[in-house]
């Protein structure tokens, strides 16, 4: 490392007009050293890192100032003799950085008291409460910035959990980044304003029952308010006997200066847990670069001891001890226990409505790519492909809001809301897709096409794949074989014909890539030519989702499409599951086979969870069905507010990237589980595309014998693990994945890691 070309000593005696008597560099990551004069007096002298700006320092310097109100010492900058706050020190290699000369700041370091009365806790609440009011409201540009530390930021570091080498402190860690994850949400809803951002057991110096001194405000940057008082938690409460007990204490001195928000006291156990989690990651990254630097891994070990504490707690307790000391109303929507949910629901809804999993979960709260029980802990959702751009996304939120508050009616009128919206979905289509209705739900798009087609051809039958389901009217139950093979199920109409389903990796033609697709769009061919009648429309998901996650082999379409249009069939495709970017190369499945259907159906994702169904088609079927003369009509099918959720999901779909963050995040996550296939002979195969992807077990990869109990233990075991998934297929043996589309790298790589753990075990060894 370069020193000065002087002496510092020497430097300091020109610059400061001051008699040096003694100087020792201090521990930590900065070149920070203790100057004493010969009249005894203390400063420290900072050496600044090389991008250290003017703008900065003179940034710290007005944080001081205006800290220094609050009755307590922080370190103030000494002017030179020329009057300067930061002298250019010149460096033995050419270098230049500026030096700061702060008072000395006496008091005990919080870490060196303990333990801590609850005097000295509710002090130190107060006292954090009051910089975040004299700090909050400064206007200082260079303090809008981002940094390693920055806690809104903790999900940059997440990729850092591979340094680490211990699976159980993986967990952990993994734990403290998801609880930040579900919790950015609300996040961006509280105040903000100037933080210090390094309220560690350093930085805060004590007297006896009181806080007396601040230091270091060089992390300090713009951030929600409640982030000062987390950071605290987190360090100032390690090796505290009972750190939610103590950190009451802190939490009812703060609320006593600066109430808190019900929001903000449920974010303080997620950001206590991701800023321990921040630090072992930076620990983890350090160790690689100098693990014999002592100052960087003084506080691991205590934040491993902490970790392993809070990862045991509900977050709602955790929540509820850290406010016990106040009246504040945290997690006020958890509701009746689960149990207690589970006694009414059979007084009073029929079996036949099923629930998921052998262990029902109760959900109180949707956020971006998770779900959130009743206990607060948040499970990563690979499964529910309706809240399409993510759980309660705030601007679709606040489209419905905003539209609600202001008109909803029905589609007897005129409004902009509903052209507005299908001008904006159009767009998305190619031609001559041009002509939309408006409805309900994907079941509702899927009858009305059915009615769009038969009208237009005057005929009735229809062409549906093997295990195909298309919703939960009579006559889509009817055209489902899904259902009407199933259980319970009334058999096959005379009216229904069943192609096979094109299968690469099961069906008589797996294996032979675009061969088979040809050869399974034939098959549609074969079935027309064995029909007594021809067919008023084919109708198929452009990737068949209950049928087992299926991408059809390139050619099915184009060559299955040929043979129904020539026998002047309607060709109807099923984009309620796969459609909007879900695949990532395109917006809508069938274009990845470079065809164009005669009608599209819309529903699930394109409204976020609104209930909203759309159909589009041509002008020329759109117009007989007006010519047949009955009138089509849909109560809420088109309703301003439903066109304005639509709407905005489409918007946030293109602002925030989500088709290429599909097609990325989508084949780590397939290529990653295909990687487990060398140590997993469980798995038969993994496909898809985008976020639509399907994991298929097998007992034998010879015999392709389906591996389906051990799938539902696969679904079981991920949930416990909190993380959501289900199965499909005609066996019911594969694993489906098509959760919201703003999952993340990070979620990806933990999803693949939670697949190979638990497989790895021996409940999931194959029988052959």
């Amino acid at each position: 490392m370069a020193s000065p070309t002087l002496p510092l000593a020497t430097i300091l005696e020109q610059t400061y007009g001051m008699q040096v008597s003694a100087m020792s560099r201090l521990p930590g990551e900065n070149e920070n050293h203790l100057v004493t004069t010969t009249d005894g007096t203390r400063f420290v002298f900072k050496l600044a890192e090389a991008d250290t700006t003017p703008e900065w320092i003179d940034a710290e310097h007005a944080m001081a100032e205006a800290a220094s109100e609050l009755a307590i010492a922080v370190p103030r900058i000494v002017p030179t003799t020329r009057g300067e706050r930061a002298p250019v020190i010149s460096r033995t290699d050419g270098s230049a950085r500026p030096g700061r000369l702060l008072e000395f700041v006496d008091g005990t370091m919080w870490g060196e008291a303990l333990p801590p009365s609850d005097a000295l806790l509710r002090n130190t609440g107060r006292h954090i409460a009051r910089l975040a009011t004299t700090l909050g409201p400064l206007d200082l540009p260079p303090a809008r910035r981002t940094h390693r530390w920055d806690l809104t930021a903790a999900g940059d570091l997440r990729g850092g959990v591979a340094l680490i080498n211990r699976p159980d402190r993986v967990r952990l860690v993994e734990h403290a980044f998801r609880l930040w994850a579900a919790a950015q949400q609300d996040l961006a809803t509280v105040p903000i304003g100037l933080i210090h951002s390094d309220l560690n057991d350093e930085n805060v110096l004590v007297e006896a029952d009181r806080v007396v001194g601040i230091l270091d405000f060089g992390d300090a940057l713009v951030n929600p308010l409640v982030c000062d008082l987390a950071i605290a938690l987190a360090y100032l409460l390690l090796d505290v006997p009972d750190p939610l007990a103590a950190g009451a204490q802190v939490v009812a001195g703060y609320h006593a200066e600066r109430p808190l928000t019900p929001t903000e006291a449920e974010l303080l156990f997620p950001l206590m847990c991701s800023r321990l989690a921040v630090s072992l990651v930076i620990a983890a990254e350090r160790r690689q670069l100098d693990p014999d630097r002592e100052a960087w891994f003084v506080t691991e070990e205590p934040a491993w001891r902490a970790l392993e504490q809070y990862a045991i707690l509900d977050p709602v307790e955790a929540a509820d001890r850290l406010t016990e000391q106040i009246e504040l109303a945290v997690y006020a929507d958890r509701g009746a226990p689960r149990d207690a949910l589970a006694t009414r629901r059979e007084s009073r809804i029929s079996g036949a409505l099923s629930i998921s999993f052998d262990t029902p979960v109760k959900f109180i709260r949707g956020r971006g790519s998770y779900l959130i029980d009743e206990r607060g802990w948040p499970y990563l959702d690979l499964y529910n492909n309706v809240c399409h751009v993510g759980h309660c996304h705030p601007r679709v939120v606040a489209a419905g809001q905003a539209q609600m508050a202001r008109l909803n009616t029905n589609t007897r009128y005129h409004t902009d809301a509903l052209l507005d919206y299908l001008d904006a979905l159009c767009d998305t289509l190619p031609d001559p897709l041009t002509h939309g209705f408006v409805v309900n739900s994907g079941s509702e798009a899927n009858e009305l096409a059915l009615r769009l087609a038969r009208t237009h051809t005057g005929r009735e039958d229809v062409i549906v794949l093997e295990n195909a389901y298309h919703g939960h009217t009579n006559t889509l139950i009817d055209i489902s074989p899904y259902k009407f093979e199933g259980p319970g199920g009334q058999g096959q109409k005379p009216w229904v014909h069943m192609a096979p389903m094109p299968d690469g990796y099961r069906g008589p033609c797996k294996g032979q890539g675009r061969d088979a697709g040809v050869a399974y769009g034939n098959a549609v061919g074969e079935v027309i030519a064995r029909m007594e009648r021809p067919p008023a429309a084919f109708i198929a998901e452009s990737l068949p989702s209950v049928g087992g996650q299926i991408v059809p082999p390139d050619g099915f379409f184009e060559t299955a499409l040929a043979h129904v249009r020539a026998a002047g069939g309607v060709c109807i495709l099923d984009e309620v599951q796969v459609g909007f970017g879900r695949v990532g190369t395109h917006v809508w499945g069938f274009e990845q086979q470079g065809v164009v259907p005669d009608i599209v159906v819309m529903g699930k994702p394109i409204g976020n969870g609104h209930p909203l169904g759309v159909v589009v088609t041509t002008e020329a079927i759109a117009h007989s069905f007006a010519d047949a003369g009955m009138e089509f009509f849909s109560t809420f099918g088109g309703n301003p507010v439903s066109c304005a959720i639509g709407h905005a999901v489409l918007d946030v779909m293109r602002d925030e990237g989500l088709q290429q963050n599909a097609l990325e995040v989508g084949t780590v996550l397939r290529d990653g589980l295909r990687a487990l296939m060398d140590r997993h002979l469980l798995i038969g195969d993994v496909r898809g595309t985008g976020l639509f992807i399907g994991v298929e077990l097998v007992e034998n990869r010879e015999t392709r014998e389906p591996a389906t109990a051990k799938a539902r233990q696969l679904v079981e075991a991920l949930r416990q693990r909190r993380i959501l998934t289900g199965t499909d297929g005609p066996f019911d043996n594969v694993i489906k994945i098509k959760g919201p589309m703003g999952i993340t790298r990070s979620d990806a790589v933990e999803a693949i890691r939670a697949f190979d753990e638990i497989l790895g075990g021996p409940t999931f060894a194959p029988s052959g």
